[in-house]
């Protein structure tokens, strides 16, 4: 049973970046204070980037309380960090080293090993690691931040592929369409086990996605990968400017 999504809508440019910071910031709070800290899975993409830039600018460094924050990614293209295309390289870049954050408190997906389901399977005991989860159980992550691309699909999970119905792994190799075609990511066991889903869309090119996958009138809308995230017992967050929601006929 698909739960209903909370929506908040921004202006659009740095209001929109100033609210998502904003929010981010309370669901981090809220984390620490019933957990002592806070595991959060990274997105690639040019809307969390803006989020991280204004995240790591000086007002910002000081609201949060960055040593209780432990860093995953919800999904890498198979490349080396230091390739212009990494979503770990883009973050360690806009976020990690402006504010100061250790390696200790990152944990990468390797995408430069040569075989992408050894990497896939080496986050897996990470994932179990970090949140003392035995098989069969799903591991609990706080909060996982998620994009949405024009295709409908959401961290590394595309249309039609093998990886969106994945239910043996916690983190499977994923394949695009264009690009850099290998990829590592999370499956959807793992996302619809968050405590919190927050996706991240901005701009009028997203609009009539958001509009499919928000307010879904088909099965082809409602078997996108975007749709088919559902936090079994946690929250499902839009964050979207009004150019993104403007085809929201509830907005």
């Amino acid at each position: 049973m698909s739960i209903k999504p909370e929506i908040r809508i921004a202006g659009d440019g740095q209001a929109w970046a100033h609210e998502a910071a904003t929010f981010l910031r309370s669901i981090c709070d809220h984390a620490i204070r019933a957990r002592g800290r806070m595991l959060i899975a990274l997105s690639g993409g040019s809307t969390p980037r803006t989020l991280y830039r204004t995240l790591a600018q000086p007002e910002w460094k000081r609201r949060c309380e960055w040593p209780r924050l432990h860093f995953l990614f919800g999904d890498e293209r198979c490349v080396p960090p230091d390739h212009p295309e990494s979503n770990f390289g883009m973050a360690d870049r806009e976020l990690f080293q402006p504010i100061g954050i250790p390696p200790a408190q990152i944990s990468r997906m390797k995408g430069e090993l040569p075989e992408p389901m050894e990497a896939a399977w080496q986050y897996e005991d990470t994932l179990r690691s970090l949140t003392d989860c035995r098989p069969p159980d799903m591991p609990e992550i706080d909060l996982i931040l998620l994009g949405l691309g024009e295709d409908g699909h959401t961290a590394s999970l595309f249309p039609g592929t093998e990886a969106l119905n994945d239910r043996s792994h916690l983190v499977t190799v994923g394949r695009a369409p264009a690009g850099i075609a290998l990829r590592l990511t999370l499956t959807l066991g793992v996302i619809n086990r968050a405590s919190v889903v927050l996706f991240l869309v901005t701009g009028s090119g997203k609009a009539s996605m958001v509009r499919r996958v928000v307010e879904p009138q088909s099965e082809a809308d409602r078997a996108l990968p975007a749709a088919r995230v559902s936090p079994a017992s946690g929250r499902l967050i839009w964050m979207l400017d009004q150019s993104a929601a403007a085809q929201l006929r509830t907005a």
